[in-house]
């Protein structure tokens, strides 16, 4: 059944504030919904600038904050994840993507939220043994995950399903595959390597590949899946289906370096990743190279929206818009010097 937007209707979108969460914001807005966004106390709040949006603080592992957002809400876009390859601590990641999304599931039955739109990701999806750009009929078991990030995210989605099935959730799953463009403020894992490419710091790479999509196209998605998408279904949400090394290369054009043209083997990485890793147990930082990132990386990662296009109407620009307005962004905000 289709659903429309009245002006006026009260909008809760978790991870408001992110990368693909402002940029569902403002989707909505344009829409003429009245959007409220779930931030947490530590979160940035410079990609709400000159937006009608009204910030409530709170935290997917906080029921109370949860049950507080979403009092008067008709619809509920859940945007937020912890999107990290790599914690010090993994629990963290699950509690975040598991525990809060089945929480946050339950306080929306509560409230009586109408309509429910679930990001998930193509990391629920399985690559291995694919022979082609993979669709949503390949799910993947949580056992079959490479990483703490996949196996959560896939948790998630596996118990919304079986909310919508059991307790007649409301929710439409999209799964969106790499974004970039504006906003990335974190910067999400994507957004470093676009960094590190333009700053001239990735001489080199393996042979794997990702599908890009610029980030507003996916937000689009979300709002024509709100539209026309069916209660249960899932829609990948994607673009270009590009090799690292073209990805790179993109970059370097637009930054105006040199592209890499070093193809390094994986095997002799992993030392090297274990190294990374234990640094950054030390040092809580985020490491850039790890074991499961070199794991993922054995696999090209490409998917199709051709139900998304077919049943939603969706469409993605080339990637190459995404990389320019990704570094003009980050340019503009002092990340590029």
């Amino acid at each position: 059944m289709n659903a429309s937007l009245q002006p006026g209707d009260l909008v809760l979108v978790t991870g408001g504030s992110g990368f693909l969460g402002s940029s569902v914001v403002r989707s909505l807005i344009g829409r003429g919904a009245r959007v409220r966004a779930l931030v947490r106390p530590t979160s940035p709040r410079s990609n709400f600038d000159g937006l009608l949006c009204e910030p409530v603080v709170g935290d997917l592992t906080d029921r109370a904050s949860l049950k507080a957002a979403l009092r008067d809400v008709r619809y509920l876009f859940h945007v937020a994840a912890d999107y990290r390859f790599w914690a010090r601590d993994p629990s963290v990641i699950l509690r975040a993507n598991v525990d809060g999304t089945t929480g946050l599931m339950q306080e929306a039955l509560a409230a009586g939220v109408e309509r429910i739109i679930y990001t998930s990701s193509v990391a629920t999806l399985r690559i291995a043994g694919a022979s082609a750009p993979v669709d949503e009929t390949a799910p993947m078991a949580p056992h079959e995950a490479i990483g703490v990030y996949k196996r959560s995210k896939t948790m998630a989605e596996r118990a919304v399903e079986d909310m919508v099935q059991r307790d007649k959730l409301p929710a439409i799953i999209v799964n969106p595959t790499t974004p970039i463009g504006p906003r990335d403020i974190k910067p999400t894992p994507t957004g470093r390597i676009l960094l590190d490419a333009a700053r001239g710091r990735i001489p080199a790479f393996v042979d794997t590949g990702l599908n890009f999509a610029h980030v507003d196209d996916i937000a689009e998605g979300h709002l024509l899946a709100f539209e026309r998408g069916r209660i249960g279904e899932r829609y990948i949400l994607g673009g270009q289906n590009l090799s690292l090394q073209e990805l790179l290369a993109a970059v370097a054009k637009v930054a105006g370096r040199r592209a890499p043209t070093i193809k390094l083997p994986r095997r002799p990485l992993y030392p090297l990743a274990f190294c990374t890793e234990a640094v950054a147990r030390l040092t809580g930082k985020e490491p850039l190279l790890t074991v499961d990132g070199l794991n993922m990386s054995r696999y090209k990662m490409y998917f199709t929206s051709a139900k998304a296009e077919r049943e939603l109407g969706y469409r993605s620009r080339p990637c190459v818009e995404g990389v320019v307005d990704a570094l003009a962004w980050f340019r503009q905000a002092g990340y590029l010097k």
